[in-house]
C-alpha cells in the first residue's frame, strides 16, 4: 500500500504545472472591512427530557432572569428543578452588509453538565458583538446530530456530540454593521497571503484596467482610489474582483505532521547536489539451550548448556545521487527507489536540511 501511495504521489508530481496559473482577485484577497463579524450570547435551553444541568448557581440565575422577563417572580430561596433545562453559549457569524430582519444560523453549545440538548428549545437570547452592542436575537428549536443514552447500571452510549446543536436561521438581525465602504476616501484590499511580487502584479493589473487607482502599501495591502457613491463604487469593486492575475510562485515548503507521519512537499522544492543512503540493520540472536543428562549409574547431575547464534543483516544500503536543482518529481522518484516509509522520509528530509542540500522551509505540525 505504501509503495502504491508513493507511486501515486510521483505521478501527481509529474503532472504539476511548471508555473502558477492566473487566478481571480476574489480568490487571492478581499476588501478590508467587507467581512463577517462574530456574535456570542448566553442563554437557556428548555424542554429537555431529564438530560439538562443539575441545580447549578449560574443556571438558576439565568432561569430567574428568564422568568422575570416574562413577569414570573420565583420565591426567594426557592431553587427550581433544572433537569429539563441547560445553560448554553450561542455563537453566530454576522455576514457583511446583513440588514435588520434578515436571519442567520446559530450554534448552541452546553456549558454545564447537560448530557444532551436533543429535543430542546432555545429561549429568546440577545447576541452581542465585540463592542458590547446587541446585533441579533436568537430563538428556536435545536437540531442535534448527536445522541447520548445511559442505563441504570452506569453504562453509556454516545454517538457524535449530543451537547451541541444548530438552529438554521435561528437569529434575527437587529442592527447592521457600518462598513464605510461607500464613503471612505481610500478602500484597502488585502491579500490572503503576504507576497510583495503578487501585490505588485495585482497593482499593475488593476491600474491597467483603471489607471492610477491602485498603489501598494506593503506585502499584503493595496490602497484603491474608487469613486464615491455606493452604486459606482460597488460596480468598480465587482470589476476588480474578476480581474485575473498570475500570483507569484509559492515559497518552497515541506510540511511534516509528526503525529500521523504525513509529509507534503510542494512543487517549488529543490535540492542541491547530495547523496542519500538508506539502509536497515537487523541483528538477530537465537538461543538454543541443550540439556545434558548424566549416565544411568554415574553420580553426575543434569546440566544445561547454552548455545547462541548471532546474525546481523543489513538490508538496502542503496545510495542515490541527486544533481543540483532536483525537482519534486526527482525527489519522489529517488525516495521511491529507496523504499522509505513516512518516518524514514522525515529523517531523510531533516538530514538534507541540516546538510544544506534541501532548499525549502520545513514546517513540523
Amino acid at each position: 500500500m505504501l509503495r502504491r501511495l508513493i507511486a501515486l504521489l510521483t505521478m501527481f508530481a509529474l503532472t504539476l504545472p511548471g508555473a502558477a496559473q492566473a487566478e481571480r482577485l476574489r480568490d487571492l484577497g478581499a476588501f478590508q472591512g467587507v467581512r463577517s463579524n462574530q456574535l456570542t450570547g448566553y442563554g437557556v435551553v428548555v424542554g429537555l427530557d431529564g438530560s439538562g444541568d443539575d441545580n447549578l448557581e449560574y443556571l438558576t440565575q439565568a432561569m430567574r432572569g428568564t422568568a422575570g422577563r416574562m413577569g414570573v417572580q420565583l420565591p426567594p430561596g426557592v431553587s427550581p428543578g433544572l433537569k429539563n433545562a441547560a445553560a448554553v453559549m450561542i455563537t453566530a457569524a454576522l455576514p457583511a452588509f446583513a440588514k435588520p430582519g434578515q436571519h442567520i444560523d446559530v450554534t448552541v453549545s452546553a456549558i454545564g453538565k447537560a448530557k444532551s440538548l436533543r429535543g430542546g428549545a432555545l429561549v429568546m437570547t440577545p447576541l452581542y458583538g465585540a463592542d458590547g452592542q446587541i446585533y441579533a436575537m436568537a430563538q428556536g428549536n435545536l437540531a442535534v446530530g448527536g445522541l447520548g443514552v445511559s442505563g441504570r447500571d452506569g453504562s453509556k452510549l454516545t454517538v457524535n456530540v449530543p451537547t451541541v446543536g444548530r438552529i438554521p436561521e435561528g437569529a434575527s438581525v437587529e442592527r447592521a454593521v457600518a462598513t464605510g465602504f461607500d464613503a471612505a476616501e481610500l478602500l484597502r484590499w488585502n491579500l490572503f497571503q503576504s507576497d510583495f511580487l503578487t501585490a505588485a502584479r495585482v497593482r499593475d493589473a488593476i491600474n491597467a484596467r483603471f489607471p492610477g487607482s491602485a498603489s501598494v502599501e506593503d506585502g499584503v495591502t493595496l490602497a484603491l482610489k474608487l469613486p464615491s457613491g455606493a452604486d459606482q463604487r460597488s460596480s468598480m469593486m465587482a470589476a476588480i474582483e474578476m480581474i485575473s492575475v498570475t500570483p507569484a510562485e509559492t515559497p518552497a515548503k515541506v510540511i511534516i505532521n509528526s503525529r500521523t507521519g504525513t509529509v507534503v512537499i510542494n512543487s517549488a522544492v529543490r535540492l542541491a547536489p547530495a547523496a542519500i543512503s538508506h539502509g536497515k540493520l537487523t541483528v538477530r540472536i537465537d538461543e538454543k539451550p541443550t540439556i545434558s543428562q548424566p549416565g544411568a549409574f554415574s553420580k553426575g547431575q543434569t546440566a544445561m548448556q547454552e548455545s547462541s547464534t548471532i546474525k546481523a543483516d543489513e538490508e538496502g544500503g542503496h545510495v542515490i545521487s541527486m544533481k543540483g536543482g532536483a525537482s519534486l518529481a526527482r525527489v519522489v522518484d529517488a525516495l521511491n527507489l529507496l523504499g522509505v516509509g513516512p518516518s524514514d522520509l522525515v529523517e531523510i528530509l531533516q538530514a538534507l536540511k541540516e546538510a544544506g542540500a534541501l532548499k525549502a522551509e520545513m514546517v513540523v505540525l
